[in-house]
């Protein structure tokens, strides 16, 4: 089973240690962007406060931002840390993690200032993932772990992606800013089942303090592989609603079977447990919903944010909090009591972003400003109980 190490490594004994490990720098720089980036989306969704966009939509720079601005930071951090545990080399620490981090920032700057400095942003957006892949890849190389390049290959898909978004930004690729968006959402989607059946019965069976063996069936795990992947084909490429729609009614009811295998009522006395637990049933609902818009006409919309806020952003915000806590010398099975706070607060966000508005209609913009809020709260609350370990040395 490939998974973070949760055991204590040493660690330089620095009073500034934030560049000593990668989940550091880029699980803080993901909290503190995840707060800006939205307020600042609040603005402009909601006050009318203009960002010089060249041809690109409000709404596109949004989705760039939240998929290869805050998500790829996650990666970032995950991976840099995953693959220093997975083959016993170092990834990138001081200096070069430093820089790295710094290609990431920039490139944000530059995107949320928009106007000219968007040709910026594609460079340092660009060379910074070409970086991470580098450095992410030679520890696997040199350890000849080949059966890792299997996630860290979903980088470098990525990538491309985000080069074609940046093509059609600038007139060079016609379908280059759809295939951009829409490409990097559903392939975070599909990194997240993926990564989600590695580690999330794991997590349970070892962390509901009691003995549980969970329903898991191959048979599922490849079923759901192969209709996700019809799914991103026919979504991105042949663009039939009618063939995405029964893909992703099929991708409901296999996640609901392995969901429902993987329940144990010692999950909701555990916040590291019953956040990324309901993340996944986000997404779950998100291939329903999904469906539904096309035979009941309910907005495809809801879908996208089931998939987006419920399912990636409470996954990602509850393992930054668990790696986080293993790294830093923390007990996983004790975490701050006010993360937990954090947890519900996203859980409440993505419950009036997506559920509310399939009964309510009528007050769609104040449900998304209320989800805004319930966003920028829970990763201030997250940011404020994290930053101190993320900057400080582990705890001996």
């Amino acid at each position: 089973m490939m998974q973070i190490s949760e055991a204590p490594t040493a660690q330089k004994a620095t009073q500034f240690s934030l560049f000593d490990q990668g989940f550091r720098p880029f699980f803080l720089g993901a909290g503190i962007f995840a707060i800006a980036t939205i307020a600042l989306w609040a603005g402009v969704y909601l006050l009318g406060v203009s960002i010089p966009m060249l041809s690109m939509s409000p709404f596109q720079w949004h989705a760039h931002e939240m998929i290869y601005g805050y998500s790829m930071a996650v990666i970032a951090g995950f991976l840099l840390t995953a693959v220093k545990n997975w083959t016993g080399i170092s990834t990138l620490s001081g200096a070069g993690l430093a820089g790295l981090f710094l290609l990431w920032l920039i490139a944000r700057i530059c995107f949320a200032m928009g106007g000219s400095l968007l040709e910026f942003a594609a460079g340092f957006d660009v060379f910074f993932t070409v970086v991470l892949v580098v450095a992410i890849c030679r520890p696997i190389v040199i350890s000849r772990q080949w059966k890792q390049m299997a996630i860290v290959s979903k980088v470098g898909i990525m990538l491309v992606l985000n080069m074609m978004f940046y093509a059609g930004l600038f007139g060079w690729l016609e379908n280059g800013m759809f295939w951009g968006v829409y490409g990097g959402l559903y392939l975070l989607l599909g990194l997240v089942l993926t990564m989600g059946r590695r580690v999330i019965p794991f997590f349970i069976e070892s962390g509901v303090g009691y003995q549980v063996s969970l329903f898991n069936s191959k048979w599922l795990d490849i079923s759901s592989l192969i209709f996700f992947l019809g799914f991103f084909i026919s979504e991105l490429f042949l663009r039939n609603q009618a063939v995405s729609a029964f893909l992703a009614l099929v991708l409901f009811v296999i996640n609901a079977i392995r969901l429902i295998g993987w329940h144990t009522v010692g999950i909701w006395r555990k916040s590291l447990l019953w956040s990324i637990y309901l993340s996944f049933w986000f997404i779950t609902l998100g291939f329903l919903i999904f469906a539904a818009s096309h035979w009941f006409g309910v907005s495809i919309y809801l879908a996208i944010h089931a998939f987006a806020y419920g399912g990636i952003g409470l996954i990602t915000i509850g393992m930054m909090s668990r790696v986080a806590l293993g790294h830093t010398g923390r007990e996983v099975g004790n975490p701050p009591k006010i993360i937990g706070y954090a947890f519900g607060s996203l859980l409440l966000g993505a419950v009036v972003r997506v559920v509310v508005p399939l009964f309510d209609t009528a007050n769609y913009t104040s449900w998304i400003g209320l989800s805004q809020f319930f966003w920028v709260l829970a990763f201030f609350l997250f940011v404020v109980t994290y930053a101190p370990m993320l900057v400080k040395p582990r705890v001996e």
